[in-house]
């Protein structure tokens, strides 16, 4: 067997480098224009080819999301933003319209395009199709089973790879291809813009009772009907790996860097510990614990190995669970003195118990007894966006670790 690639998601600059660093074996990302994620941090064409070129020195590959549904106003402006990014490096391109993936061929003729998600690939004529059309990797739609994808990957040629979402949020709507947003505000979800009206409260109105407002509600909290649990199949890779998956993509491009951190890191020595001996591979409960140490909800493992239940929705909330705050990530650390410059992200006061954790490291914890401001000030607190503090670590630490606390 293959080791399967990790994918992971790429809102901006940072969150690229911590997700290579992290792990990953490939990040996904927009541009300013023409992907499903308008509310991301994306990429301008400059930050675009610095990440590029990082992730290309470690190893990692780069694959650019244009998976909107296209309308006319978009073609012209569209074929100028191939003929920019053409010679980046950029090693695949995600597309789900049969227009823009011919623009694609046309304008870069040895490009290697996935098939989105959003295309919603269900069956293996659809794979064959594609694969007649160029096409060597699919995306598999979120409804599948995992017999589902089992034959389909026994009916495709041996080239064909499938890449399918193992974590993250799920979307209500087919393959993620929503309309409510539109309808309801204006909001197109096919062209980036979803105001994911599925995570709001509803009410019930009669047709001859027009202005009374019945709640849909289980108790006094409410219900949220169209809210799904979070996708999380960290504890069923064997099941994945031996269906011959060939890409564990996560997602969360709108999601935080010590998410992107966290989560693939958790995947990236999951999967390693599979290959290094499957026949003795255990899953460690650790590794659930640190995906729960990120904001997230009640998890489900989807279609994958039945269809969604009441039990994979969440009819009581849409928050978030948060256990734990991103304090602060290190920016420089001396040997020497035991200290690291480190760039808050959240307040951290001292007597706070914090843990620190890194790509090639389980974390530790400490007490935070000492912080120093820039000009070498004690301090008692870091109450400031991004401020740039000192602390004494007890262990060795290196750039781009980082510094969590539960709350």
């Amino acid at each position: 067997m293959r080791k399967p690639e990790l994918l992971a998601p790429a809102g901006d600059l940072e969150k690229l480098k911590i997700a290579v660093l992290y792990g990953a074996d490939a990040v996904y990302f927009g541009g300013e224009t023409f992907s499903l994620r308008a509310g991301a941090g994306n990429f301008t064409y400059e930050e675009m080819k610095e990440g590029i070129e990082f992730a290309h020195s470690h190893g990692a590959k780069c694959h650019l999301t244009v998976n909107i549904f296209a309308h006319n106003e978009d073609i012209e402006p569209f074929i100028q933003y191939l003929k920019k990014v053409k010679d980046l490096g950029i090693d695949a391109f995600i597309a789900s319209d049969p227009g823009v993936i011919d623009m694609i061929q046309e304008e870069i003729p040895n490009a290697e395009i996935h098939l989105s998600t959003q295309a919603n690939m269900t069956n293996y004529r659809t794979a064959n199709f594609w694969y007649k059309r160029g096409l060597r990797r699919l995306v598999t739609a979120r409804e599948l089973t995992i017999d589902e994808i089992i034959e389909l990957k026994n009916n495709i040629p041996e080239d064909m790879e499938l890449e399918s979402f193992i974590h993250g949020a799920m979307c209500i709507s087919y393959s993620g291809r929503c309309l409510l947003s539109n309808f309801m505000i204006e909001r197109d979800a096919n062209r980036g813009a979803c105001a994911h009206p599925c995570r709001w409260k509803y009410t019930l109105m009669e047709e001859q009772r027009p202005g009374q407002y019945y709640p849909i509600e289980e108790d006094d909290r409410g219900t949220y009907i169209l809210n799904s649990k979070d996708l999380c199949l960290i504890e069923h890779l064997p099941e994945l790996i031996e269906a011959g998956i060939s890409s564990f993509k996560i997602e969360g491009r709108m999601k935080s860097v010590f998410y992107v951190a966290t989560v693939v890191s958790a995947y990236r020595k999951a999967i390693d510990a599979y290959f290094e001996n499957p026949s003795e591979y255990k899953f460690k409960d650790e590794w659930m614990r640190e995906l729960c140490k990120v904001s997230h909800r009640e998890f489900t493992t989807g279609f994958y190995f039945h269809k969604p239940t009441n039990n994979d929705q969440n009819y009581r909330t849409s928050a978030y669970t948060r256990d734990y705050s991103f304090v602060g990530m290190i920016k420089e650390y001396d040997e020497k003195t035991g200290y690291a410059i480190v760039e808050q992200r959240n307040k951290m006061v001292i007597g706070d118990k914090i843990e620190i954790f890194g790509p090639d490291t389980d974390y530790f914890e400490q007490a935070l007894t000492e912080m120093y401001d820039e000009e070498g000030n004690p301090i008692d607190s870091a109450p400031h966006p991004q401020q740039i503090i000192k602390i004494k670590m007890n262990k060795p630490v290196k750039p781009f670790y980082m510094i969590r606390k539960e709350k």
